[in-house]
């Protein structure tokens, strides 16, 4: 190997190195949430508890950083030693806030608590569901770079919108359940109209849409069960007449034969 070909090759390997080494690491802190709804309602008022150990697996001080969507917000910051001792407790509101934490402050355990209330909902949509940020952690080192710790989202609904997607979801379910042979081509139509009914943020009409789509679902799914009724009769009736004539034909044929043995006697 010459001596241009080693020194492109060490070229690459000190460019691969510079880029490992400005990768951030990923946070090793754990994370446990509780009582985090997967689904609130606008306007409630919620509250969750994530707790945080490991806390120093990265370094030995930096900042706790957490950040959500709710409105009227409270953060409480509570941490406790490795026997489950009470050292420090801190209240913010707003829905930012930094704490810090050290090593050598003995808190082995950071349990986050954040009251609020469910926001507005900015945009509807069907599907994807909306949904908002309950609660971001991050780490931050000092002068150094911010690491995600864990985010929790949830969706949120008004009193309208639950209904509607409700009756949305059973018009879906009505048409994946119809019988097979089923025309549910109207049923998808309306389906679709009451989608974007919903999306539109008209619920009352997403809900009417999605009745009536539910309702022609279980109509041609009625129809096509009558259908296949009637067939099957149709096939069993066909079966017995085709048994009788054979059984006929063959009482026919056994008589015959009978009388032409009488005869050659």
């Amino acid at each position: 190997m010459n001596s241009t070909r080693c020194s492109k090759l060490f070229a690459l390997l000190l460019v691969a190195t510079l880029a490992l080494s400005a990768v951030t690491p990923a946070t090793a802190i754990s994370t446990k949430g509780k009582d985090v709804p997967s689904d609130a309602k606008v306007g409630d008022s919620v509250t969750a508890t994530m707790t945080l150990t490991d806390l120093y697996s990265n370094y030995e001080e930096w900042t706790l950083h957490g950040k959500t969507e709710l409105t009227d917000v409270t953060w409480t910051v509570t941490t406790y030693d490795q026997a489950g001792n009470q050292k420090a407790k801190k209240s913010y509101d707003g829905r930012t806030f930094n704490h810090s934490l050290a090593l050598d402050s003995d808190a082995s355990k950071a349990v986050v608590k954040v009251s609020g209330t469910v926001p507005e909902v900015e945009n509807f949509s069907y599907d994807p569901q909306q949904a908002f940020t309950f609660a971001k952690l991050s780490q931050t080192r000092k002068g150094g770079n911010t690491e995600e710790i864990e985010t929790w989202t949830a969706n949120y609904h008004t009193e309208d919108s639950k209904n509607a997607r409700n009756a949305i979801a059973a018009a879906q379910d009505a048409i994946d359940d119809a019988s097979s042979g089923a025309n549910t081509e109207d049923a998808k139509s309306s389906l679709n109209d009451a989608i974007s009914a919903y999306n539109g943020e008209n619920f009352d009409l997403a809900a009417n849409l999605a009745d009536k789509a539910k309702k022609s679902a279980n109509s041609a799914s009625d129809k096509a069960q009558q259908s296949e009724q009637q067939n099957k009769l149709l096939m069993y009736g066909g079966i017995a007449v085709l048994v009788i004539i054979i059984i006929g034909g063959a009482g026919f044929w056994y008589r015959s034969q009978q009388q032409n043995n009488y005869r050659l006697r």
